[in-house]
């Protein structure tokens, strides 16, 4: 079965070969070692002035960056089920929420944000997803975060990366949190998050809020190549793994630029055989495609196909699936996906197989290495 959910995302053989070894104590110099080696390489994916790991889930990072960098007033995107989750977190956590939501396949604006900034000074942090994965949205973060700081440079904002970070580059001059998750790009079993955090939130969060959550006592004992509490240790020699695999094979440039191809090769692809994608502005990270026959494509790719795609949430269960473009994902994959969805279609009776999402996804995916080759 082909794993193309997007998140979790399949582990690669190398990653577990790396994880099945003996289990190390989180206080040896062994350890800390493997550590530093790992920190040092999510300095350079991430680019931001401090880099911390957790052992949870992305929502765990998504209330740690909340609970310690917001004070007073919560501004959150909903634009899906992580946007709105955004906003549980602050009421849960006893902060004020202010909330601009849209419908899953809308992108927030600058426009919207500035009004609601000047509408409300007490805000002192905005959180917004750079993915939507509930269905695929790309927000416009950087252009949103520039126009923050230019309102009020204090008012910190908070990024979840988490199917964004290993996806494309993220430009991180005005986010003070960029978040990720181990089981997304980085294609790692859950359990582990990581917070990109700049020099201006390290400032505001100080002493730190909360207990398990707080920065302060992570940010001590991380910079000495050790957590505050037990480390996930397995996850973070995958995690060593998979971003020294990356580096070996071209660095994070050829990932991304892969990942690039690997999206506009699907989505064209599908589009090819007459089928709709959903967001006004997609984003790399996954398709998303909006049909009234989703929920039978899903179950025709998984019995007949041996391929394992998502399908969509609340309003939008049964009306759409989404189909995973993170991480290290081998062409001839991509190809028999999309192939397969061709397979179904054709099998409901919707159009003759004549092989189009293949050639479309093969012309697309490898046009750019043949433009190259000719020089």
């Amino acid at each position: 079965m082909l794993l193309f959910t997007p998140g979790p995302t399949p582990v690669p053989e190398f990653a577990r070969v790396a994880m099945a070894g003996e289990t190390l104590h989180h206080r040896t110099p062994e350890f800390e070692a493997i550590f530093a080696e790992t920190r040092a390489l999510l300095f350079k994916l991430f680019a931001t002035d401090e880099v911390i790991m957790l052992a949870s889930s992305g929502t765990g990072a998504m209330e740690a960056a909340v609970t310690n960098l917001c004070h007073d007033t919560l501004l959150s995107i909903n634009s899906g089920k992580f946007g709105e989750r955004f906003g549980k977190i602050a009421l849960a956590s006893g902060l004020k929420n202010i909330e601009i939501k849209h419908e899953w396949d809308t992108p927030a604006t600058v426009e919207e944000v500035e009004e609601a900034l000047r509408k409300n000074p007490q805000i002192d942090a905005i959180a917004i997803q750079i993915s939507e994965s509930a269905g695929g949205l790309r927000h416009p973060v950087e252009e949103i975060a520039a126009a923050v700081k230019a309102i009020n440079p204090e008012i910190m904002v908070i990024a979840d990366g988490i199917t964004a970070v290993g996806v494309e580059r993220i430009d991180v001059e005005h986010i003070d949190a960029l978040l990720a998750g181990s089981q997304k790009a980085l294609m790692l079993p859950p359990g582990l998050s990581i917070l990109g955090l700049s020099s201006a939130a390290i400032e505001k969060i100080g002493s730190g809020r909360g207990y398990y959550l707080n920065l302060a006592s992570e940010i001590k004992k991380q910079s000495q190549n050790t957590t505050a509490y037990t480390a996930a240790t397995t996850l973070i020699i995958g995690l060593r793994a998979i971003l020294q695999r990356v580096e070996a094979e071209g660095g994070f440039g050829k990932l991304y630029c892969d990942t690039a191809r690997r999206a506009k090769a699907t989505r064209f692809a599908l589009e090819a055989l007459g089928l709709h994608s959903y967001p006004k502005v997609p984003a790399r990270s996954m398709t998303t495609i909006d049909d009234a026959d989703a929920s039978e494509i899903r179950t025709l790719l998984k019995t007949d196909f041996g391929v394992n795609v998502a399908g969509g949430q609340d309003h939008l269960k049964g009306k759409i699936f989404r189909i995973n473009q993170m991480g290290l994902i081998d062409p001839y994959e991509m190809v028999w996906v999309v192939n397969a969805v061709e397979l179904a279609l054709a099998k409901m009776g919707r159009r003759a197989y004549d092989g189009t999402a293949s050639r479309v996804f093969n012309e697309t995916y490898f046009k750019t290495m043949l433009e190259k080759a000719k020089q």
